[in-house]
């Protein structure tokens, strides 16, 4: 089952897991079953229009997905999402 990594500022939306076990075969199915079991991280992720934020990145495994096929990027078995929310800095 793959698994999508929460950074810590994320991660008190998801009970305090830096890890969530997530069903689907593409990344936007796994990001659908992420806020489907914690709904309160998903306009942390999510504008109102339904978009992926611009200031989060997912890797999967080691490849950024906006390298790969974006959210309808294939996900394995054994995959690992990591969520990388960018840092602003000033």
């Amino acid at each position: 089952m793959p698994s999508i990594r929460i950074p810590t500022p994320l991660r008190s939306y998801v009970g305090g897991q830096n890890e969530v076990s997530v069903q689907g075969l593409t990344v936007a199915q796994a990001l659908d079953s992420l806020t489907n079991q914690h709904p309160a991280l998903r306009p942390h992720l999510f504008s109102d229009a339904g978009e992926l934020r611009a200031f989060v990145n997912l890797f999967l495994n080691e490849s950024n997905i906006k390298d790969l096929q974006g959210l309808s990027t294939p996900l394995g078995e054994a995959d690992r999402l990591m969520l990388i929310p960018s840092i602003a800095g000033g």
